[in-house]
């Protein structure tokens, strides 16, 4: 099974620019991170990043693809969808790898989303999207142990390859030791039961634009759903 390397926007991606492609099978770039090494296999964005930078396919065999909402919204739905899973960017990339690669290894660098006070993204200071108000957003490190807690039901393992500060629950690994990574233990009863609890609540949106339906969530509902995955880890 493939072993996918997610390539974010903060400072610390740039490390990944001369390491060796052998312990990956495919690179994905969120937003501006196609520009950190060429090598990528498919470069992801939301419908508002801006035209000027978005990446140019120069011919149909390059064998590289461009991943919109056209086709991450699908993907992010059938894990539960943006309400529960989390809008941003880093969780959506990572849910449509889940489902369009079904991987044994997603390795994640960059990503961490912390700002700390100066250069914020590689490529300088940028919009801190995850810190938004944001009724999906309250809590990042609850988001990545559902994330985490997904991905280990199909025998996925999610592990971070920065070594700084981050908001991603994640082991830590090294890129020598990708493909060595193991899926975490996890009660398949507790997942089961914390899934039934999000079906219960109704909070699906089949278009992704869960911000255009905000008068039907009850944010303390979804922290004590925040709390409960977090728990899992």
């Amino acid at each position: 099974m493939q072993s996918i390397l997610i390539l974010g926007s903060g400072p610390s991606v740039l490390e990944a620019r001369n390491w060796p492609l052998a312990p990956f099978d495919r690179i994905v770039a969120i937003n501006n991170a196609w520009r950190v090494r060429p090598d990528w296999d498919a470069a992801i964005y939301p419908w508002d990043f801006p035209a000027e930078r978005q990446p140019r396919l120069t011919t149909p065999t390059t064998g590289k693809m461009l991943v919109t909402e056209d086709d991450f919204v699908a993907s992010q739905n059938a894990y539960g969808g943006f309400v529960y899973a989390g809008g941003t960017m880093a969780f959506t990339a990572a849910y449509w790898v889940l489902h369009h690669y079904q991987p044994a290894v997603i390795a994640m660098m960059g990503c961490d989303m912390h700002y700390p006070d100066g250069q914020t993204h590689f490529y300088g200071k940028g919009g801190k999207d995850p810190l938004r108000d944001d009724i999906t957003l309250q809590s990042l490190e609850a988001k990545s142990a559902r994330l985490m807690a997904l991905a280990a039901r199909q025998g996925c393992a999610m592990v971070n390859l920065s070594d700084g500060p981050s908001r991603l629950v994640f082991p830590r690994t090294k890129v020598a030791q990708v493909r060595e990574a193991q899926a975490m233990e996890y009660e398949h009863g507790t997942v089961d039961t914390i899934l039934a609890q999000e079906t219960a609540l109704g909070y699906y949106v089949i278009s992704g634009r869960y911000w255009e339906e905000l008068d039907r969530f009850d944010a303390d509902a979804l922290r004590e759903l925040d709390a409960t995955w977090l728990a899992t880890v």
